[in-house]
């Protein structure tokens, strides 16, 4: 089983085999799921929509760490020796969230072995892309940094179309996410347009293309 991505089983379905009780809550756009801070009591998963990750630091600047979709688990925290969320999660559209509680989880890890073998690896699969993400940070330009984000966005290597569409985001956003300006942003945007490695059309277009600018040395 692949968690996180697609399942080789319904999630929900299992659970609903196991008794295992659970909510099923809906968020608008810009509604925040948690807080950094709060407690953390409950592992949650993306049924459909778009949740934006954030950390804001002591001085109040805040900075984008993740973007999750549908299939994306979140809220582990719940099951570490400091419960307590490290960011704070936000709907970027309207958004369904399924809220499994610790106990819940717990067993169901251990009714099915797929399923926490599948929690893992999608844990340490998010782990390496946070480190990658500081490298990229430390040793990349922003060009580069806003490719690789673009590709994320689009979930670049779970599917073989030549061109695939997501929703738009917001240039600011896209600088949040990769530690730059908006300006910048809009230049290579513009840049990449006129180079055919993206469109927009209502939604924003990636071409496999764009992988070029990451890969270039």
């Amino acid at each position: 089983m692949k968690v996180g991505r697609k399942p080789a089983f319904d999630v929900e379905s299992f659970f609903d085999s196991l008794g295992i009780v659970r909510e099923v809550r809906e968020f608008r756009r810009n509604q925040i799921i948690f807080s950094q801070g709060d407690s953390a009591r409950d592992v949650l998963f993306v049924r459909k929509g778009r949740v934006k990750r954030t950390v804001v630091s002591r001085s109040g600047k805040e900075a984008v760490v993740g973007i999750l979709g549908p299939g994306d688990f979140f809220g582990e925290w719940c099951l570490s020796e400091q419960p307590v969320y490290i960011a704070t999660a936000t709907a970027m559209a309207p958004t369904t969230i399924l809220v499994i509680g610790k106990e819940g989880i717990l067993r169901a890890f251990h009714a099915e072995h797929a399923l926490s073998d599948g929690f893992i690896a999608y844990l340490l699969t998010r782990t390496l892309r946070i480190e990658e993400d500081l490298i990229d940070q430390l040793f990349n330009s922003a060009e580069k940094r806003l490719a690789r984000a673009l590709l994320r966005l689009s979930r670049y290597g779970e599917q073989r179309d030549l061109e695939t569409r997501i929703p738009k985001v917001s240039q600011q956003l896209l600088a949040e996410m990769i530690g730059t300006t908006r300006t910048h942003v809009n230049y290579f945007m513009n840049k990449f347009r006129r180079l055919g490695f993206i469109d927009y059309n209502g939604e924003l277009i990636l071409r496999r293309s764009l992988l070029n600018v990451v890969l270039r040395e």
